[in-house]
């Protein structure tokens, strides 16, 4: 992801989900090469887990602290929403790459995806950027961000979704992800390079 260290937390969300879409489609270029689906698969499953976790630990606190009620009926939603890509995620780890049940599976988490991102974006992130003021909103993509780095890379649906439970699970279980992406495939750089 290429971060900006002045971009407010919009911008941040909003390019954490167009990087979701581009994994996306190089997947759907990549239909009959298992190899190349079963990489831009994972880049996908590793981004929108971390991307998952960073919200439910730094955006949906903020909703409920900022924006009162409607912002915790907000950061719920958004929640549960979290709940079905991530339950759908986990599904997805048993299907192999490259068949038509792997297929509908991604195809209907990228559904689910595109509709819960355009809510944050048109709905979530407008009512609370003015809520942090600039100043605070770049605080919170910093934030953000930097938590990405230190969360689970999968999907874990049976994980609590709220701070503090959420952080002491998400620590706990980070290193045993890292070590098994040690041991996936992922996009080579030339792959990515390809799809620029």
């Amino acid at each position: 992801m290429a971060t900006h260290k002045h971009q407010s937390l919009m911008e941040a969300i909003k390019e954490d989900h167009q990087e979701m879409y581009e994994y996306y489609d190089q997947y759907c270029k990549a239909k009959g090469n298992a190899d190349a689906q079963e990489r831009w698969s994972r880049q996908l499953t590793w981004e929108v887990a971390r991307h998952a976790v960073g919200e439910e630990l730094v955006v949906y606190p903020l909703m409920e602290s900022h924006l009162g009620e409607k912002g915790k009926e907000l950061a719920d939603e958004d929640r549960a929403d979290h709940q079905v890509v991530k339950e759908q995620l986990y599904k997805l780890e048993s299907c192999k790459p490259g068949t038509s049940e792997h297929e509908a599976l991604l195809k209907s988490i990228m559904d689910h995806l595109h509709e819960h991102n355009d809510s944050e974006e048109q709905q979530d992130l407008p009512l609370l950027e003015p809520a942090l003021g600039e100043e605070g909103s770049k605080s919170a993509a910093a934030s953000f961000t930097r938590t990405k780095q230190f969360v689970p890379t999968r999907a874990h649906p049976s994980a609590p979704n709220k701070p503090p439970f959420e952080t002491l699970a998400g620590l706990m279980a980070a290193p045993f992800d890292k070590l098994k992406d040690a041991f996936s495939k992922f996009p080579t750089e030339e792959m990515k390079e390809n799809a620029k």
